[in-house]
């Protein structure tokens, strides 16, 4: 049987798609809620279990609808809604509080943003999931692919990310100290990167004249997946907060070293594998531009 991406909708209009993903979301949130109101544990594991209710309910739509991609936006929407609630739980604010949640609020708009003028409807489905679902093995069932790979796993891996939130939200007896200062520079300093690198990006696939071509300027003439590199830093600088709040939660460094890996050994392999598919010349590029962090000679001699 063929898959065909969107079942039944895949006709449906952008609007109508937009509308299946928020009723989605909504039920979502409703099953994480229901979660957090039946069962009585430690904080930071209720909000697992309510995190993991919602992922299996965003999943269940996606198999319903035939779109994997219904789980994007959970990657930046999930926090904001659980970084909400951790603040909420501790009233009154503090300067550490306000700067986390100003700080989250800001990196899952534009990136939720980001994702929602790409996604052309349910008809459209990220070019990873399909070729998970076309590469796999004989005998592996799509929704098992879909379940663990596409969604439980960054799920587990964003609340990896989340761990030091968690005292960067809750406990308040620390003072705002240097940390702190360091926290809000490398996370908002993360934010620009990645909305710069995205913003050059779309700039240059929007000229046609740059069809078939390397980006090669702006941010991605120092590195491959500056995009990557903000998204990393910014969990870093997450980490940085819940130190400044809790000095013996730095264990939560499996947070950030999480991230590290994903891009490094998932995301990054994945992108640079379509690229030299796509356009033979980017062998070339790898040799010449690093993945991620840029060679400090290249800044000195590339401008």
């Amino acid at each position: 049987m063929t898959y065909r991406i969107g079942g039944n909708l895949a006709g449906s209009t952008r609007p109508a798609g937009f509308t299946v993903v928020t009723l989605a979301y909504v039920l979502a949130g409703l099953a994480a809620w229901a979660v957090v109101a039946a069962l009585d544990s430690h904080g930071l594991l209720l909000t697992l279990y309510a995190d993991l209710a919602a992922t299996f309910v965003v999943f269940a739509a996606s198999m319903l609808v035939a779109n994997a991609s219904l789980y994007d936006p959970y990657w930046s929407v999930a926090p904001a809604v659980i970084v909400i609630a951790w603040v909420s739980s501790t009233p009154p604010l503090t300067g550490r509080q306000v700067a986390v949640l100003a700080l989250v609020l800001i990196w899952s708009i534009r990136l939720t943003t980001n994702w929602a003028l790409s996604w052309r409807g349910l008809s459209h489905e990220d070019w990873r999931y399909v070729q998970l679902r076309d590469q796999r093995r004989p005998g592996v069932p799509w929704w098992l692919i879909n379940l663990v790979g596409i969604q439980l796993m960054p799920t587990l891996v964003v609340f990896a990310g989340l761990l030091a939130v968690w005292p960067a939200t809750t406990v308040t007896g620390r003072p705002w100290n240097v940390l702190d200062i360091a926290a809000v520079v490398v996370t908002a300093g993360a934010i620009l990167l990645e909305t710069t690198a995205d913003r050059q990006l779309h700039r240059f696939a929007g000229d046609p004249a740059n069809r078939g071509a390397i980006i090669d300027r702006g941010l991605w003439r120092h590195s491959r997946h500056p995009n990557y590199l903000g998204e990393i830093t910014f969990w870093w600088g997450m980490w940085l907060f819940g130190l400044a709040a809790a000095p013996d939660w730095w264990w939560t460094i499996i947070g950030p070293v999480t991230m590290v890996l994903l891009f490094t050994f998932v995301s990054v392999p994945m992108m640079d594998r379509r690229s030299l598919i796509r356009r033979p010349a980017y062998a070339e590029h790898m040799r010449r531009v690093p993945a991620l962090l840029p060679r400090p000679s290249g800044f000195r001699s590339g401008g």
